[in-house]
């Protein structure tokens, strides 16, 4: 029976009667080209280069059974590599950095290198350690993705065994550009709420969505796993995470996890849900990471401590255990979950990070959760520490003392198959052989193995042994479509919350004169630690505002003042000062920690002469304190004022509220869909998704793991800001 073949640019297709279609990379030399086994009128990718069919090689078998025959053949070399998860990639590197790379030794240059060429780096990591799990953290469009993948994809298909490349990204989804994670931009696609803007909307639906939308539009780009989505309880009101998740009550949330959840994982048509338009969840983070003491976050050592003073640790497992275990689609489970930094904070327990924890992971993710899928560290927690705790680095926290190989073995052993920003194969190489010495080399085989079948068995679920290949066209087609972006603006429409139009000065008419103050913001530092010098934003930098209203120079020349503002920013530790610690707020002008927990719960590192972190009594001032004071001076001027409040976390109103005509509230949404909001055009259809808190002490007082919120603030016409309000 003759095979149905064709020949495209990217690949050769081989189209099977009834069963997958194959693609195979095109290559100068025939004879390293993957050759086609005919069996019963059927075609199979002969991977192995064996001239035989191996188990792994059929399609006909389950995901499981071709994961075990392939995991029992693969050396500890091959092993260790689907153990590795990739640092940070950026296609192309253009620039040094934090993240750089080269091209046949040379830094980027777009004369002689095509921007979806493969680094050096890229080029090495997969051949000589194996790798096959790529974080894609930027790429400039969808069709250098989809190009840059069918490289990477080649590649691998070159080496033994032919094991295809999973390329994951973070969250690139979001119409938000926030400093609270590394943002994944570039490539074009639909932009959606935050997080908890699917909060502040408050529709499963909605999720399931937008998923559906962002799996496609994944897919297309080359990317097979998401890591996401983020599913911590926000209980903690400070945590500069917040906005990332959905939400703090388990009830509201556990829905939107599913939804989450099934729409990314969920081929249509197929038995088990999984095929050619799936894409990997992997949750996170595991047991829930938003109880930071005192709000602080664990990608800092300062902030490494998760504490549980209401006694809630089980309820933060609930969006797990209940939603993304136990999903109402076909797929079941969420493929893949990561633990977070944090120390979680428990009694009888060791105080090491979570990766790190038996507890945590073996006892009840593994045993009492019955959780079979991936488990994969957060990045970079293995290597050494820096030597100042204002730092971000390693987070090998609580096993400093520990060697880099002996941490990796300590985290084997409690069930967790795979490290996050890990390129070096030597470390699990090394752990290996440690364990060999102390539990015998049988044990650690079957470890090892038991660690490549969960790692195999996605990839062969997605389809990418058959065929990993995309045709860039159809993919530019797919990524950004109009009708995916006009959903995006749709949904970023209903996560927008109304708090307050005074005597109905929304919506505004186009063509008015308004005047915009600028941002003059103090010196603060970066996700990486690094200080920024003091500097002034203009919030329509580059933005034509010309189809909406009349942007004049002063207040005199306007009809009403439009006050853009983000919700407090502040540092919690500035190391000049004491033991270092400082309150992160929630309101704008400076503020005393009164009412601070003293002692604090969680304590002690070895960069730490004490164990009591509480700065009761100390104070600390907005990084943004502008925005209270262009208010202020907006309200002094006679004409009318508009806040347009971005949340990033609930913010305390009794500073601004009784000045402001009206405030608009977002969690991270375009411009363009809140000046469609201001004018009429789109309408604001979004609810708080938690209290804004009555006052500081309010939220001291609140316990870091408590899902019901703080007292909530009244506002000066007697509404209460309470969770689900909105005019």
């Amino acid at each position: 029976m003759s095979l149905n073949i064709k020949s495209t640019p990217y690949c050769t297709l081989i189209q099977n009667p009834c069963g997958p279609t194959l693609g195979i990379a095109n290559t100068e030399s025939p004879d390293k080209r993957t050759q086609i086994l005919e069996i019963d009128g059927l075609a199979f990718k002969d991977l192995a280069h064996t001239g035989t069919l191996l188990p792994y090689e059929d399609w006909r078998l389950s995901p499981t059974e071709r994961a075990q025959d392939l995991a029992a053949r693969l050396s500890k070399e091959e092993i260790a590599g689907l153990m590795l998860y990739s640092s940070h990639q950026i296609v192309p590197f253009e620039a040094a950095g934090p993240f750089s790379a080269h091209y046949n030794g040379k830094p980027y240059d777009p004369d002689t290198v095509m921007p979806d060429a493969m680094t050096d780096e890229q080029i090495e990591f997969v051949r000589k350690d194996k790798i096959r799990h790529i974080l894609q953290m930027r790429v400039s469009d969808a069709r250098t993705s989809a190009r840059w993948s069918n490289r990477l994809q080649a590649l691998c298909e070159s080496e033994r065994w032919g094991i295809p490349t999973d390329i994951s990204t973070d969250p690139r989804h979001g119409a938000a550009q926030g400093g609270a994670e590394f943002r994944t931009v570039g490539s074009d696609v639909s932009k959606w709420p935050e997080g908890i803007g699917f909060a502040a909307a408050g529709s499963p639906e909605l999720v399931g969505e937008f998923a559906r939308i962002a799996s496609k539009e994944y897919r297309a780009l080359g990317i097979t796993t998401a890591l996401g989505p983020q599913i911590d309880l926000s209980t903690e009101p400070r945590w500069m995470r917040l906005e990332d998740t959905l939400g703090h009550k388990p009830e509201r949330v556990i829905p939107m996890v599913k939804a989450y959840c099934d729409g990314m994982q969920t081929t249509e048509g197929k038995a088990d849900g999984w095929g050619q338009d799936s894409v990997v969840a992997m949750v996170k983070h595991w047991p829930g990471g938003g109880t930071g003491e005192g709000g602080r976050d664990a990608h800092y050592p300062y902030g490494c401590f998760a504490v549980y003073p209401t006694g809630q640790f089980e309820t933060h497992m609930r969006p797990f255990t209940e939603g993304a275990f136990h999903l109402d689609g076909p797929t079941g489970c969420a493929a893949a979950v990561m633990p977070y930094y944090t120390v979680s904070w428990l009694e009888d327990q060791p105080h090491v990070g979570n990766s790190y924890s038996k507890y945590i992971i073996h006892d009840l993710l593994r045993e009492r959760a019955g959780y079979e899928g991936v488990v994969c560290t957060d990045w970079g927690i293995t290597g050494d520490p820096a030597p100042a705790i204002d730092s971000f680095s390693s987070r090998c926290y609580g096993v400093t003392d520990l060697s880099e190989a002996e941490r990796h073995l300590r985290i084997i052993m409690n069930g967790v198959d795979q490290f996050g920003g890990n390129n070096r194969a030597e470390p699990i190489l090394e752990a290996w052989r440690i364990g060999e010495e102390r539990y015998g080399a049988d044990i650690m085989d079957r470890r090892m193995r038991e660690s490549a079948v969960r790692l195999l068995i996605p990839l062969f679920r997605l389809g990418l042994f058959e065929n990993p290949y995309l045709d860039p066209e159809r993919s530019a087609q797919i990524v950004g479509a109009p009708e995916f972006v006009e959903k995006g603006l749709l949904a970023q429409a209903k996560s927008v919350v109304n708090l307050k139009n005074h005597n109905s000065v929304l919506p505004l008419h186009k063509g008015m004169r308004l005047y915009i103050p600028i941002r003059p913001l103090h010196a603060s530092k970066t996700f990486f630690r690094t200080p920024i010098e003091p500097r002034t934003v203009d919030p329509l930098a580059g933005f034509d505002c010309s189809s909406w209203f009349e942007r004049v120079d002063t207040p005199e020349e306007a009809d009403a003042v439009l006050v853009f503002m983000e919700s407090p920013l502040s540092d919690p530790y500035q190391a000049d000062d004491g033991n270092g610690y400082h309150p992160l707020m929630l309101q704008y002008r400076p503020y005393t920690a009164a009412e601070a927990r003293k002692p604090s719960i969680a304590g002690g590192d070895f960069r730490e002469a004490f164990t009591d972190r509480s700065y009761r009594g100390k104070c600390n001032t907005a990084i943004n304190e502008c925005d209270l004071q262009n208010v202020i001076d907006a309200c002094a001027t006679g004409k009318p004022v508009i806040a347009c409040l971005h949340m990033h976390n609930p913010t305390v109103p009794a500073e601004f509220e009784p000045l402001c005509d009206s405030i608009l509230v977002h969690f991270g949404v375009s411009l363009t869909v809140l000046l469609d909001i201001l004018f009429g055009e789109r309408r604001a259809g979004g609810r708080l998704p938690y209290n804004l808190p009555a006052s500081m002490a309010a939220v001291e007082m609140h316990g870091e793991d408590d899902p019901e919120d703080p007292e909530a603030y009244k506002a000066s016409d007697g509404a209460i800001y309470a969770l689900d309000y909105a005019l």
